[in-house]
């Protein structure tokens, strides 16, 4: 899914990768990354009181979104880390490559130990659609700490459960990928397996993985 966001948001301002590289003191393994992966960072738009009319909070004061030109339709998550920590706001990312676009971002958050810090969880994503989809009106939110909840939650594939905080709902999305990846894994095995025992084995761990997904999927 893509948003539209309002004119007024739009900053249209290229990023060059040496500020990445500085503010997140990014090492040669991973600027290579940067080389081979990324063919451009643009600063896209500013979600802030004064451009889109909604207040901030100490958790949100601002939302920025950053499209980034991809040179291979994959970017290692490390490059979006290293982003993420040179710019201090949540981000919400707009991968392109082709004619497509997926959209990523971290659950970012103030540090309870020091709120000047910012503790970056799990990456979610929507899956890659045409660019010239149409796009969506933004959600409705009261400030723009429920406008970034509301944006994060889109991007995830399992829909909240009634009053379920988002980290929780973050860290059942991430539980339910790495049992779907379980589950892919022994099946490709099954099919390889000869030995009858073994089958058997496989089979039973493949319905305990069947059940956990029952049950993270449970609204």
């Amino acid at each position: 899914m893509l948003y539209r966001f309002p004119p007024q948001a739009s900053v249209n301002r290229p990023v060059p990768k040496a500020r990445i590289y500085e503010h997140s003191k990014v090492g040669s393994a991973l600027r290579n990354k940067f080389i081979s992966q990324v063919e451009a960072i643009v600063w896209a738009y500013k979600l802030a009181p004064e451009t889109i009319n909604l207040a901030s909070t100490p958790a949100v004061p601002e939302i920025q979104v950053f499209d980034i030109v991809l040179k291979a339709q994959e970017v290692d998550d490390q490059v979006l880390l290293a982003i993420d920590r040179a710019i201090p706001f949540p981000i919400i990312f707009r991968l392109h490559h082709g004619n497509r676009v997926r959209v990523v971002a971290a659950y970012k958050r103030p540090s309870e130990v020091d709120a000047s810090q910012w503790v970056i969880e799990g990456y979610v994503s929507s899956e890659w659609v045409a660019a010239d989809v149409a796009e969506q009106p933004l959600p409705q939110a009261l400030d723009l700490q429920g406008l970034y909840h509301q944006l994060l939650r889109s991007f995830m594939d399992e829909p909240g459960r009634p009053g379920e905080p988002l980290s929780d709902h973050l860290q059942r999305s991430h539980q339910l990928r790495v049992a779907h990846n379980d589950y892919r894994k022994l099946e490709s095995r099954l099919q390889k397996e000869k030995q009858f025992n073994r089958k058997v084995s496989l089979n039973a761990e493949l319905r305990a993985v069947q059940q956990r997904i029952d049950q993270l999927r449970q609204l």
